[in-house]
């Protein structure tokens, strides 16, 4: 396994390269679309792991000896990689059970999205109660140099500040670890034996120069709670509700049916909540509660999440009664123009069968 994580840190640009080609090939399989036809999902899903694997792979590549994490071990990474290859698998979980089952694939798609709920869940946790970035499939590392007094979460400052003093790697961090030690060396000399000093000299010169373990500590719940009050509550409610969002939708899709109005409208009900919670944030709880600061790579999450709401123009019940009416008028329109005309009946077939597929426009 080393051997072949070499290999790929060596050609990782045509790792790369090649992955999103075999992932955009993957469109043209024939019968995409087609209910009866796994083959082609199939394909699609050992792609997509083989290249989520790789980019894992390439993206953990160690670059210095120093180490971050909570408690001296980082036990979030396995996490992106987990719902990285869920999200590979859940199509083919989909049209294997319509294939099967037919209308019991909900069953299954309700156990996928379940074990997508939980894995979010346990993330959101081991991470410290942080924001989830592309649903949990990129690591909220809280690294945002514009503004540093953002993610202002307990320990944070002091944290940043004995990082920022006494960092190895920048000439402030060496200087000021060299006045420590000399400092330190001339307390100590007057109290110990030549021989002492002289090992503790070495050992801190070697300290200065090989990096410490930096153990992060993760913050837990009522830590959040006990600082933030109810803007910590808050926050943690509308992180709640947009993890389980799509285990909501499918449950009452199989109860009510997928062109009901009921779970379409309790799903867009669910996300404006949620959004409205995280967005708002400064306005809910009293003046003496400390504010919760979104990083830049979080507040490009929160307008990711704005966007995915255009998604519900492709599901039923109102894809079947207004978006596939409009399509189909504007491909009629611009059908008498040579290229267009066949690259806008191209787009529009592409829309509907992907529009076919629950894991295609369910946003999780």
């Amino acid at each position: 396994m080393e051997a072949y994580k070499q290999w790929v840190w060596r050609n990782r640009e045509y790792i790369h390269s090649l992955g999103s080609l075999a992932n955009g090939l993957t469109w043209l399989l024939p019968e995409k679309f087609s209910a009866s036809e796994i083959g082609p999902e199939a394909v699609t899903a050992f792609l997509g792991i083989f290249t989520t694997i790789n980019e894992h792979i390439i993206e953990t590549v160690p670059t210095t000896r120093a180490h971050v994490g909570p408690s001296g071990a980082d036990t979030s990474l396995s996490y992106p990689l987990l719902i990285s290859i869920l999200k590979d698998l859940e199509t083919v979980v989909e049209v294997a059970a319509e294939h099967f089952y037919g209308d019991r694939k909900w069953n299954f798609i309700i156990a996928t999205e379940a074990i997508k709920a939980l894995v979010r869940l346990a993330l959101f946790r081991n991470t410290g109660y942080k924001m989830l970035l592309h649903g949990g499939e990129t690591p909220n590392d809280d690294k945002d140099p514009n503004q540093p007094e953002l993610q202002n979460r307990p320990g944070t400052l002091d944290r940043n500040r004995n990082q920022n003093l006494y960092n190895p790697w920048n000439m402030e961090g060496r200087a000021m670890s060299a006045l420590s030690s000399f400092g330190h060396n001339a307390r100590t000399t007057t109290t110990t034996s030549p021989t002492s000093g002289w090992s503790r000299r070495i050992q801190q010169q070697q300290a200065v120069i090989e990096p410490a373990v930096i153990n992060e500590k993760r913050t837990t719940l009522s830590e959040l709670l006990s600082e933030k009050g109810v803007k910590g509550a808050l926050f943690v409610m509308g992180e709640v509700l947009f993890i389980t969002r799509p285990l909501i939708y499918v449950l009452f899709i199989r109860r009510y049916g997928i062109r009901s109005w009921i779970p379409w409208a309790i799903s867009l009900s669910v996300d404006t909540l949620g959004m409205g919670i995280l967005s708002n944030l400064k306005l809910w709880g009293d003046k003496s509660s400390k504010q919760i600061h979104f990083s830049q790579p979080e507040r490009d999450e929160l307008r990711r999440r704005k966007l995915l709401w255009a998604l519900y123009l492709m599901r039923d019940p109102f894809f079947t009664k207004f978006t596939r009416e409009k399509l189909e008028s504007s491909q009629k329109k611009v059908e008498p123009v040579p290229l267009i005309g066949f690259l806008t009946e191209k787009i529009v077939e592409l829309l509907v069968g992907a529009q076919s597929r629950y894991t295609y426009i369910s946003g999780s």
